[in-house]
C-alpha cells in the first residue's frame, strides 16, 4: 500500500492537482525547497523534507535528500524482516512514492551565452539518486520522472491502494532512461569544454521525435531521433506549417539541403534530389535566386526539396506551384505566399527561423559494429588561394569559383560542379571516376558551358579533365591540388589559358 510519497521536481507540470489527488487518497507528502512551497501555497498539507531528516538544507540547497531518513526508506525491502528491524530500530519510515524530475540542465545549456557555472549548478545530485534508489526497489516502490504518468498512477491508486508490479518495472525503465540521458548530457557537455574532444568512452543520447512510416524502402522499419545537444539552424528545430509527415528519405534529404544551405549568405535558393543539389541559384533576391536555382535543372527539381535563406514571398510561392515540390523549407514567409503554396495538398512546408545558425556537433556514420566520429566539415577554405596557372582569374571568376566550391562540398565524391553567374549549369556527384563525373555534369548541363568555371572536390588524377574542360569552354578551374600529376594539369589549363586555383584542402562527402 502507498501511505507516503516523497516529491521534489523542477517541472511543476501538473504537479498540485497530482499532489492534491495524493493526499484525498490518505497519502501523506513530504516535499522539499520550491516544490514545498508550491504546494503550501495551494493549500495543501505537506511536510518539509527537514522534519524527516532534522537536518536543514545547506550548502545554497546543494544538500537536501542525501540522508539515511530518505535513502532508507526508500531503498529498505519490504518483506525483509532485517529490513524491516533496521528500519525500525533507526526510526526511519517508508517512502513508498518517489516523484522527482531533474534540474533542467538541458534547456540552461542550450541558452546564449550561458557561463560554465551556470551549467555546473544545475547538475542535479540528489534527485537522480532518488530516482535510482526507488527505480532499483521498484518491486516495492513507484517512481515516477514524468507528468504524464501522474494519471494511471493515481487510478491505479485509487482502485487498488497500491500499483501494478508491471506499471511499476514501466516507470523503473523510464527511471534509468532517463538519468541515462541525463549523465550523457553532463558527459558531452564536459567533453566539449576539454581538450579530449574524442573520449575514451563516446556516450551519446538520442530521443524520439517520431515513428516514420517506413525507411528508405517501405520493407524497412524507421523512427526519427534527435540529439540532446545544440540543434540550432537543424531540421529537428522546424515548425511544420503544412502537409503530411515528412518520411525517412524527405528527412535525410532535407538535412543535406540545409547543410549545404548554410555555406550562402547572399539570398540563396538550394534544389535537392537524394542528398545532392541538383540547381543552386545565388541572387540579388530570392525570386532571382529561385528562377536561377529552377532553370539550372528543371527537370532533376521535380519531386525535389527546396531550401532558401530569405522569407518565400508570393512571386517565388507562385513559381513553385507550377511544378511538383515535396519540401520547401525557409526562414519564414509571407501569409499570402504560404496560402498560394498551400493550396497543393501534398507539399510539406517547413518553417525554420533560425535556418543559418550552424552548430558543432560531430558528424556520425554508422558502419557494422560500431561508428566512424569525426569532427564536421565545417570549414570551406583554410589557408587561402593559390593560383598555380600563367593566367589569373579575373574577378567574376573567381566570384564563380568561390561559389562552385561551396556547391562542391555538399555533393556525393567524386563530384564536379560547373557554374556560371552565382548559378550551378551542370552537377556530376558520386562517379567512380572523376572524368566521368566531369562528363556527366557537362552532358547534363542545361545551358552552354562555355565561360563557366568547373570546381572538383579532390585533385585531378590526370590531365584529361583539365582537357575535356577545355572542350567544353570552361575558362577557369578550382581544385584542392595535391596530386603527384599536379603539373601534367597545370601545363594542360597553361596550353588552353585556363586559371586554375589551388584550395589547398579537398572536400570529400561519402
Amino acid at each position: 500500500m502507498i501511505k507516503r510519497a516523497l516529491i521534489s521536481v523542477s517541472n511543476k507540470e501538473g504537479i498540485v492537482e497530482f499532489s492534491r489527488k495524493l493526499i484525498e487518497l490518505g497519502i501523506e507528502i513530504i516535499s522539499t525547497g520550491g516544490t514545498y512551497k508550491v504546494l503550501k501555497d495551494n493549500g495543501l498539507e505537506v511536510t518539509p523534507i527537514e522534519d524527516i531528516t532534522k537536518f536543514p538544507e545547506c550548502l545554497d540547497g546543494r544538500l537536501k535528500t542525501l540522508h539515511p531518513m530518505v535513502h532508507g526508506g526508500i531503498l529498505a525491502v519490504r518483506n525483509s524482516d532485517n529490513h524491516m528491524k533496521e528500519l525500525d530500530k533507526l526510526n526511519i519510515k517508508l517512502i513508498d512514492l518517489v516523484v522527482v524530475n531533474l534540474y533542467p540542465f538541458k534547456e540552461t545549456i542550450s541558452k546564449k551565452n550561458v557561463t560554465f557555472e551556470e551549467a555546473i549548478e544545475n547538475i542535479d545530485i540528489g534527485g537522480p539518486t532518488m530516482l535510482r534508489s526507488a527505480a532499483k526497489n521498484h518491486k516495492d516502490v513507484t517512481v515516477v520522472v514524468n507528468p504524464v504518468d501522474y494519471n494511471i498512477v493515481v487510478e491505479q491508486i485509487k482502485e487498488n491502494g497500491n500499483t501494478t508490479y508491471e506499471l511499476r518495472n514501466e516507470l523503473a525503465k523510464k527511471v534509468f532512461g532517463h538519468t541515462a540521458k541525463y549523465d550523457a548530457l553532463i558527459c558531452n557537455y564536459l567533453s566539449k569544454n576539454s581538450q579530449n574532444y574524442f573520449p575514451d568512452n563516446l556516450i551519446l543520447s538520442y530521443e524520439k521525435v517520431q515513428d516514420l512510416r517506413y525507411g528508405e524502402n517501405p520493407h524497412q522499419k524507421a523512427t526519427f531521433y534527435k540529439e540532446l545537444n545544440d540543434a540550432r539552424g537543424s531540421l529537428v528545430n522546424a515548425e511544420k506549417l503544412h502537409g503530411k509527415e515528412l518520411s525517412f528519405n524527405n528527412i535525410n534529404d532535407a538535412n543535406g539541403a540545409i547543410e549545404a544551405l548554410k555555406e550562402f549568405d547572399k539570398p540563396t535558393v538550394i534544389g535537392v534530389k537524394h542528398t545532392n543539389p541538383c540547381g543552386v541559384g545565388e541572387g540579388y533576391d530570392i525570386y532571382d535566386a529561385y528562377l536561377k536555382a529552377y532553370e539550372a535543372d528543371p527537370k532533376s527539381i521535380f519531386g525535389g526539396i527546396i531550401v532558401a535563406n530569405r522569407t518565400i514571398d508570393v512571386r517565388v510561392a507562385k513559381e513553385i506551384n507550377r511544378i511538383f515540390i515535396e519540401i520547401v523549407i525557409a526562414p519564414d514567409y509571407e501569409d499570402e505566399a504560404l496560402e498560394i503554396l498551400k493550396e497543393k495538398k501534398n507539399i510539406r512546408i517547413l518553417k525554420l527561423g533560425d535556418i543559418k545558425e550552424k552548430n558543432d556537433q560531430l558528424d556520425i556514420k554508422k558502419v557494422n559494429g560500431g561508428i566512424l566520429v569525426q569532427e564536421k566539415d565545417d570549414i570551406l577554405i583554410d589557408r587561402g588561394l593559390e593560383t598555380v596557372t600563367e593566367r589569373i582569374p579575373t574577378d567574376k571568376e573567381m566570384k564563380d569559383l568561390i561559389f562552385a566550391w561551396k556547391v562542391c562540398k555538399h555533393i556525393k565524391s567524386n563530384g564536379i560542379v560547373l557554374a556560371k553567374d552565382s548559378q550551378t549549369l551542370g552537377i556530376g556527384p558520386g562517379q567512380v571516376s572523376r572524368i566521368w563525373a566531369l562528363e556527366n555534369s557537362i552532358r547534363y548541363s542545361n545551358e552552354p558551358t562555355k565561360g563557366s568555371v568547373m570546381a572538383s572536390d579532390a585533385y585531378f588524377p590526370f590531365s584529361d579533365s583539365v582537357e575535356a574542360a577545355a572542350k567544353a569552354g570552361i575558362t577557369a578551374i578550382i581544385q584542392p591540388g595535391g596530386s603527384i600529376r599536379d603539373e601534367e594539369s597545370i601545363n594542360e589549363a597553361n596550353k588552353h589559358g585556363i586559371a586554375m586555383v589551388f584550395t589547398g584542402m579537398r572536400h570529400f562527402k561519402h
